[in-house]
């Protein structure tokens, strides 16, 4: 075995093949306006403000009577005459304009909608009066069973006619990360941040897809699209990012951005809009919550684009979950098998485990929706109907109610349809925080809130709707918690969604799929950084393009592969790799790049590895949030870079 850190580049047999790639540029929508431009009765606020109308225009001045219509007189009340801060005036009234252009029905619904909402939360209105709660309809899916394979490649069948939507909005602020979370790395053994593994897992699909003719032909032809939702915070920074890395080999016209704008906050019962303390010419805005996705995806005209490229699914996931994309094709099989037109992908859910719950509820009316009922709503909700206990674990030792993850698959036709109805506006709620129990004054400005997961709330009961359920380990890593709150939630038993444990997540996961393939992995061991201890087993990445199913791995990278210490890294990157046998004690990377058919027979690999050494609060803010680097003493790197057939050793 070699004992000292070596790259071997190998030289094809067979004549290079060239690859084309077509270029475009990435589109930005923000939404229609859906408002009623009829104008409003202009109505006396004062000859301040009636003597300020003559400097504006006319889209300016009917802006001014949509929020006087509304109850908005205070936002004018202490405006100067003509000649003062008439640019600020101007600016905002511009901000205004946006706001109301960006939420369906303009700026006058939102204050109807603010109003209705607050009062009922004022006078204490259980959103789930009448309804009876059932578990719904779905399937509890066993990676690597099997039914599991079948659906697999019932999913694998379907994945060219899906176009797939990235929420991704926020800024890494709640991890302690300066920059947008879609840029954060899943893990340190490549960097591969998390857009550039989801845009690789795509075109990995799409790789496998084209193939099959014609009844994917909307792969070959098109591609797999792919829609981002970005924010002002988060916005600029995306195309940077996708611009800087060349969109991460995806064609520029398959990668759609779309802009959330947000709304503004109120300071009263009476749905004020408010100011900003330190600018009166500023509306205090926040973000308006992922559901705007459903009015972004309408207005935009992307669904009408898909539907006539032949998709018929599509598929939502989250900024910072890096093993979505191991369970796509089993719970997109799921959705064919079963014809749901909504599909929520879960995991099992402990009883009163802090994560929403799937449920079907019934009302007494008739009415029946199967929707996302919040953790601390469904305790109440089952002790008031069905179970004095509320929410138990049964005989597995879950509750019966799966956790929603919040990524979802919709049969595009119907969702369409549906849109066109509602003009992608889903139900919304306030959660004001009072200053005392009267109700009447909030203790800091509000704002009205929608989720993506209560789109159901709108279909009505014969709308198919059921839940996937696959384990955590392979489905489910959310990075969402600073290292500080990481702490809190390990000391309380429960999983600390951080950057930590997000990777060692990543490894471990990649590690067991290969263990149910047939190889021998070592056991991990116990790992403490950032105050909390993880699993640190054999650190293995498998590239996207490696392998999209498990029937797939298994044919790749089974028996026949044995890693004999938790200390060994294998990254293997590449659609043509085929490992028969392999012992690695060490550290190990195979590249081989489109075209070129590894097959790594009898090799043996020992060296000195790489370390994952704790650090401290001096070094860069990523290794910070992890709480270690990792130091590569000596890597065996095998790279084949051109097309061939090679046989190593």
């Amino acid at each position: 075995p070699r004992t000292v850190s070596e790259t071997r580049t190998f030289k094809p047999r067979t004549y290079p093949v060239r690859r084309a790639r077509v270029m475009g540029l990435a589109s930005c929508f923000r939404p229609r306006d859906m408002s009623d431009d009829t104008p409003t009765k202009k109505r006396k606020t004062g000859s301040t403000l009636e003597a300020n109308r003559g400097i504006f225009t006319s889209d300016e001045n009917a802006m001014i009577d949509k929020l006087l219509g509304c109850g908005q007189d205070h936002l004018f009340s202490s405006w100067p005459a003509p000649g003062t801060d008439d640019d600020d005036k101007r600016r905002f009234l511009a901000q205004a304009a946006v706001c109301d252009a960006g939420y369906p029905g303009g700026i006058a619904q939102y204050v109807a909608n603010a109003k209705k909402l607050l009062q009922d939360s004022k006078e204490g209105v259980n959103p789930f009066d009448g309804w009876t709660p059932a578990v719904p309809d779905g399937i509890v899916v066993e990676y690597a069973s099997k039914e599991h394979v079948e659906l697999e490649s019932e999913g694998m069948r379907e994945v060219g006619s899906a176009a797939f939507v990235l929420v991704a909005g926020g800024l890494g602020e709640r991890l302690g990360y300066s920059g947008i979370k879609v840029e954060l790395p899943c893990e340190r053994s490549t960097d591969s941040c998390y857009l550039q593994l989801y845009i690789q897992s795509i075109l990995a699909l799409q790789q496998r897809s084209a193939g099959e003719m014609p009844a994917h032909r909307s792969a070959k032809d098109v591609g797999i699209p792919l829609a981002i939702m970005t924010s002002d915070d988060t916005h600029a920074k995306t195309l940077d990012l996708l611009e800087r890395n060349d969109y991460f080999d995806a064609k520029k016209e398959q990668v759609t951005l779309i802009k959330q704008e947000k709304v503004p906050c109120l300071t009263n019962n009476d749905a004020h809009l408010a100011l900003k303390d330190t600018d009166p010419y500023t509306l205090q805005t926040k973000p308006h919550g992922h559901g705007d996705v459903h009015a972004l995806l309408h207005t935009s005209g992307l669904l009408d684009r898909w539907s006539a490229a032949g998709k018929k699914w599509v598929v939502f996931f989250q900024d910072t979950n890096s093993l979505v994309f191991r369970v796509v094709p089993g719970a997109l099989g799921v959705s064919k098998q079963k014809g749901f037109v909504f599909n929520s992908l879960c995991v099992p859910r402990k009883a009163k485990e802090a994560i929403g719950a799937i449920t079907e509820l019934t009302h007494t009316d008739g009415r029946k929706m199967t929707v996302n009922v919040e953790y601390n709503q469904l305790d109440p909700l089952l002790r008031a109907t069905i179970n004095k206990d509320g929410d138990v674990n049964n005989d597995k030792g879950v509750s019966p109610f799966p956790g929603n993850i919040n990524q979802l698959i919709v049969s595009l036709e119907e969702y369409k349809t549906q849109l066109a109805k509602t003009g992608g506006q889903i139900e919304e709620f306030v959660n004001p925080k009072y200053k005392d129990a009267s109700k009447t004054a909030f203790k800091s400005p509000t704002r009205l809130e929608c989720m993506m997961q209560d789109y159901p709330k709108s279909l009505d009961a014969s709308a198919c709707v059921g839940f996937t359920v696959f384990d955590n380990w392979v489905g489910y890593s959310p990075v969402k918690n600073s290292p500080a709150d990481g702490v809190g939630k390990f000391k309380g038993g429960n999983p600390t969604h951080t950057a930590t444990s997000g990777e060692m997540e990543f490894y471990g996961c990649a590690a067991k799929v290969m263990e149910l393939a047939g190889a021998e992995m070592a056991a991990p061991v116990d790992f403490a950084a950032n105050d909390i201890v993880v699993p640190l087993g054999p650190k293995v990445v498998l590239h996207p393009s490696f392998a999209c199913t498990f029937e797939e791995l298994k044919g790749k990278a089974g028996k026949g592969v044995k890693v004999t210490s938790a200390s060994s890294a294998l990254i293997v990157e590449g659609a043509g790799v085929k490992i028969e046998s392999l012992e690695l004690d060490g550290a190990l990377v195979i590249k081989a790049c489109p075209g070129a058919f590894v097959t790594v027979k009898g090799l043996k690999v020992s060296n000195k590895g790489w370390r994952f050494e704790k650090c401290g609060a001096d070094a860069p803010e990523i290794d910070r949030l992890r709480g270690f680097v990792i130091e590569k003493d000596e890597t065996e790197e095998l790279v084949f870079d051109q097309p061939g057939a090679y046989t190593v050793p």
